[in-house]
């Protein structure tokens, strides 16, 4: 249907275009400015108007008519891709849990799998040794805490 409407506001455009140069300009009857010939008359010195001023007008209003349905949200093909990038974000980080979750899951699978085959199973640890963790300055643990007194407005402070 977008697609349609979209051909057809070309198509009325170029029309619209060629009548518009089609039809002659005011100056072309110049007489009429000056109070020759039909230039009193209710509709002017033109007359009611030609085809070419009527068919421009019809078009006229088809094109904006179009134009109101091509923005309409209800013609419009619109995909649900209006996720924001928060959204999208937020999809990824559950895809790549859902992955590794499955990983693990697989690995487990695999490692019970080899102890009942009576296979040796690869087991990977973590050793943390004394010199992978920082130096951390002993820093002095004061075990009483002072009050604090409140303090009192002056009494120039106050409002009089």
């Amino acid at each position: 249907m977008f697609s349609f409407l979209l051909v057809i506001q070309i198509l009325v455009s170029v029309t619209i275009i060629a009548l518009v140069m089609l039809q002659q300009g005011k100056g072309a009857d110049m007489g009429a400015g000056f109070g020759a010939g039909a230039s009193g008359t209710v509709f002017g010195a033109r007359g009611s108007g030609s085809f070419f001023t009527r068919a421009t007008g019809i078009l006229a209003a088809i094109f904006f008519i179009n134009c109101l349905l091509i923005a309409s949200p209800l013609i419009r093909e619109q995909h649900t891709s209006s996720d924001s990038i928060a959204d999208q974000l937020e999809q990824q980080s559950i895809q790549q849990q859902d992955a590794e979750e499955a990983n693990a899951v697989i690995d487990a699978l695999e490692g019970q799998q080899a102890t009942e085959q009576g296979a040796p199973v690869e087991t990977t640890e973590t050793v943390i040794t004394g010199s992978d963790v920082p130096d951390v300055p002993d820093a002095p643990v004061k075990d009483t805490v002072e009050p604090v007194a409140p303090t009192v407005p002056a009494t120039d402070d106050l409002p009089e």
